[in-house]
């Protein structure tokens, strides 16, 4: 069997060996990346825990919808499940088709819905 490029085995296996490590550490420096190891392995919306080849379900939701905007404290991102980060993109542009949602914001932020409005109230409430 004659080597096209004249290398040995072992100069080929660490050349294999050499591009692998350097991919990893390439893509350990993607945002998706950075987020798992900032966030815990966990769906922001339905707490669903996620770990081994299953991590794959887990994705980076960018809040204000902009994927260039990757703030290195993680800031702008949230772990979602597929589930989750799909009916989060569906409401955004259903929204936006119906003129609910200015650019750049959120769904949440201009639905008006405030779950927690009245809390620090019925709280008071029960310590009398």
């Amino acid at each position: 069997m004659t080597n096209p490029d004249n290398s040995s085995p072992n100069d080929r296996r660490r050349r294999i060996v050499d591009e692998a490590r350097q991919h990893r550490e390439q893509r350990e420096q993607t945002y998706r990346e950075k987020a798992l190891k900032l966030f815990p392995w966990v769906c922001g919306r339905c707490g669903r825990e996620f770990s081994g080849k299953k991590l794959r379900e887990l994705t980076v939701h960018h809040k204000d919808h902009n994927h260039d905007n990757n703030p290195p404290d993680g800031s702008n991102w949230e772990l979602l499940c597929i589930y989750c980060h799909e009916n989060e993109h569906s409401r955004h542009e259903t929204a936006a088709a119906y003129n609910e949602v200015r650019p750049g914001e959120s769904p949440a932020s201009s639905s008006g819905h405030r779950p927690f409005a009245d809390l620090a109230a019925l709280l008071e409430g029960r310590k009398k």
